[in-house]
């Protein structure tokens, strides 16, 4: 199918809806039809019988039967029960069409006839008149098909104007032109209707779609909508309320109200009577708004938000979202933000809140309260053993226990890890904190049945009391401080917090931000104290040890330093400044002296010890076998394989490895087997007693066993000739450290020190000799 376009362009495709609609509007019209069927057959039966020409005569009955058969047309078309497909529009429109041309023919015919075979100027006039009413009345049933009249007009005005033409005359061709004109205008005029009727349609089904669309969206919005109208009926409803609201499909025919609906909703149970009057309120105020309602007494306890939206002309549009599920996720959030997820305990966050009101409310107060900072001792062994699964449930058993010996008063929480808090309220003194420590330490302490397997854990509580001015921060801390006492005390006991505790973590804050600066500008310096070969008498190896030279403190002993830096964790870049400036140091040195540098357990298990120590010797040029590192057992406990390697490729590099302190710690002989070792240092914890057979003994065995396994003997701390003549009697010792020698001296101290030991002349050599020293 086709229609022609607004701009009168060749006709486009058309919508089978549209083009169904064209067909059935040659068929809404039944009283033309009916004209055409007598009208014609009337004027054919007056013109026939006063000129009595017989095929006149043969056309009035043409006119009868055709026209008949059109209505008869036209009435089973009006009798059909359903509407007019696609398909059936086509089948009709043919039908159409073949009684048009019929009646066409008919009409073309008897116009001839009367005008060729007949000479009355009346019959004549007659003639012409009924076939152009005929026509004129086609217009208001033919405009949807146009072509189908322009075929019609053809046929029965085309014969009519050639005959005119033929009979010749001035009045006859005037009338011919008259109906050349008739037939232009009405043909166009079918076509401009034609044109209005499917902007018309076109327009309707836009229509139709877009309120379709809107409908669609409408009800599969979300949100429950409503539309009110300036006068309080309802307008729009759609099926996302009536759903939510659980009201009956037609209450947007009636017409309700607000008030109606309203009470609606709360017949159904789905809102309270409060939440029923506040809309009305919203609605009666005509202004933009929300307000979010939570009904606990209507059949569902839900949360909804209403958004109320006056409109320009009068009226409101309410919208209603479920948020239920919204709010319980907002809940659990927040619950998670501010609750422990393993043991359901306040965490940090809510504890430290609470605490800060609870002290807030007790401004003024005459009872006391404190603060108790559990920590679980042996907890890792747990987590370590049997696993992180088995090491949760303790922490949920602990959480249980806790609870089970507190009042309701009381707050705990879980600080993380294996830190519990407790806040105690309402005590008198002292003592009633210890009296609940001394029952969380005895309680925590008893055995857990977890997973079939027996646990027993320990715990350690620091205390902290709250005094006017003191914060909860500031309590933490306290507590926090306390329970760092109470661990080093020996864990499974209790300490109160004391001012000096204060004192002494100001102390170590203020030691570690010098230490930090001391890094940043080298305020380090680096003493030496030799190694006396026993058999030459000379220098063998200096010992590199620091020292801080504090604008305040003065010097400071690595004793302080070490802890300090290794809890920092600046012991790495500070044993790396170490190492480089010792090697550096070296290379003044004659070329039969050796360093000696200490390496703690951090710096030597990082992963690039290797590398610095290749950069330490590649920067100063010293030779790898004037390097000597020395490491404590504790750098030999853990992760021995690593160890064993990282000790094999220093060996293969050439530098010599020495244990460093043997017989302060395990004391282990498979050190002694089990790694690549050139030294042993023996502490001088050894020389306690050494004038006894039992001390001196027990020396010489170990100093004998590592000179058999082919290593070098060295035993520290020798401050007397005795002393020295004892561990030198059976040779087993080949060097010796102590002050009998030197004391830890400057770089420029030890530079003389090393040219009177190895110097030009042979009676500036120095020979061991018990009653002197080189310092």
């Amino acid at each position: 199918m086709q229609f022609a376009s607004q701009t009168g362009q060749p006709d486009q495709p058309m919508p089978p809806t549209i083009s169904a609609a064209l067909v059935d509007s040659l068929f809404m019209n039944p009283a033309p039809m009916i004209f055409g069927a007598f009208g014609p057959a009337i004027a054919g039966a007056v013109i026939a019988a006063v000129t009595g020409d017989l095929v006149c005569w043969l056309c009035v009955p043409l006119f009868i039967v055709v026209g008949l058969a059109r209505a008869l047309q036209m009435y089973r078309y009006q009798q059909r029960s359903s509407g007019l497909t696609v398909e059936e529009s086509v089948i009709w429109e043919k039908r159409y069409r073949l009684g048009a041309i019929a009646y066409g023919i008919v009409l073309g015919i008897w116009g001839a006839a009367v005008l060729l075979r007949t000479s009355d100027a009346a019959a004549h006039m007659l003639c012409v008149t009924t076939v152009v009413a005929y026509t004129s009345a086609g217009v208001g049933r033919t405009f949807g098909r146009p072509q189908i009249f322009h075929l019609h007009l053809l046929l029965s005005i085309g014969p009519l104007i050639l005959s005119l033409m033929y009979v010749g005359g001035a009045y006859h061709i005037a009338l011919a032109l008259l109906s050349l004109v008739f037939f232009s205008a009405i043909r166009h005029l079918t076509s401009s209707l034609q044109r209005i009727y499917v902007n018309a349609w076109v327009a309707k089904e836009r229509e139709a779609a877009l309120a379709g669309q809107f409908d669609t969206a409408l009800n599969n919005m979300p949100h429950g909508l409503c539309m009110f109208r300036a006068d309080g009926r309802l307008a729009v409803m759609n099926h996302r309320f009536i759903e939510m609201m659980q009201l009956p499909d037609d209450f947007v025919r009636r017409g309700a109200s607000v008030s109606d609906i309203c009470n609606a909703c709360v017949l159904s149970g789905a809102i309270s009577a409060a939440t029923s009057r506040q809309i009305l309120s919203e609605i009666e105020n005509s202004q933009a708004g929300e307000i979010v309602t939570s009904d606990p007494d209507a059949s569902k306890n839900r949360a909804l938000s209403w958004t109320f939206q006056p409109m320009s002309g009068g009226g409101t549009v309410v919208l209603v979202e479920d948020i239920t599920e919204r709010k319980d996720a907002e809940a659990r959030i927040s619950h998670l933000a501010r609750y422990d997820e393993l043991t359901q305990l306040p965490n940090r966050v809510n504890f430290r809140d609470e605490i800060g009101r609870l002290l807030a409310t007790r401004h003024g107060s005459e009872q006391r309260a404190a603060l108790l900072f559990v920590d679980l001792d042996q907890f890792k062994q747990v987590n370590d053993t049997l696993g992180h699964p088995c090491g949760d449930q303790l922490l949920c058993a602990v959480a249980d226990r806790l609870r089970e010996m507190l009042r309701p008063e009381d707050f705990v929480a879980r600080f993380g890890g294996d830190e519990f808090v407790v806040f105690q309220q309402n005590i008198h003194s002292h003592e009633d904190a210890a009296a609940l420590a001394r029952r969380i330490v005895d309680r925590l302490s008893e055995r857990y049945k977890i997973d079939n397997h027996l646990v027993e854990i320990g715990a350690s509580v620091g205390i902290a009391m709250t005094a006017p001015g003191v914060g909860a921060d500031t309590l933490l801390k306290n507590a926090d401080m306390a329970l760092y006492r109470a661990k080093a005390d020996g864990r499974g006991t209790f300490c109160f917090f004391r001012d000096e505790m204060a004192q002494t973590v100001e102390a170590r804050r203020i030691l570690e931000l010098d230490l930090r600066k001391a890094l940043a500008n080298e305020e380090f310096e680096l003493f030496y104290q030799p190694l006396i070969n026993l058999r030459s008498g000379k220098v063998s190896t200096c010992e590199a040890l620091l020292r801080w030279n504090h604008p305040v403190r003065g010097t400071v002993s690595p004793v302080d330093i070490i802890p300090v830096a290794e809890d920092m964790g600046l012991i790495v870049d500070l044993g790396r400044w170490i190492l480089r400036k010792a090697c550096m140091e070296c290379m003044k040195w004659p070329e039969a002296v050796s360093v000696a540098v200490n390496f703690s357990p951090q710096q030597f298990h990082q992963r690039d010890v290797l590398s610095e120590v290749r950069y330490a010797l590649e920067v100063s040029g010293l030779p790898a076998h004037r390097l000597e590192i020395e490491i404590t057992e504790s750098s030999l406990l853990h992760n021995t394989q690593l160890t064993h390697d990282v000790l094999s490729q220093l060996r293969t590099l050439g530098v010599r490895i020495s244990l460093d302190d043997f017989g302060t710690g395990y004391s282990s002989l498979s050190y002694l087997h089990n790694f690549p070792l050139q030294k042993v240092k023996i502490d001088r914890s050894f020389l306690e007693g050494i004038d006894s057979d039992r001390p001196l003994t027990l020396l010489r065995g170990v100093a004998r066993l590592s000179a058999d396994l082919g290593m070098s003997v060295v035993v520290e701390g020798i401050e007397t000739n005795d002393q020295l003549e004892l561990i030198s009697a059976d040779g087993a010792v080949t060097e010796a450290q102590g002050y009998l020698f030197s004391r830890p001296v400057p770089s420029v101290r030890i530079r003389q020190l090393l040219n009177a030991s190895h110097g030009r002349r042979t009676d500036e050599q120095l020979h061991v000799i018990p009653s002197r020293s080189i310092a």
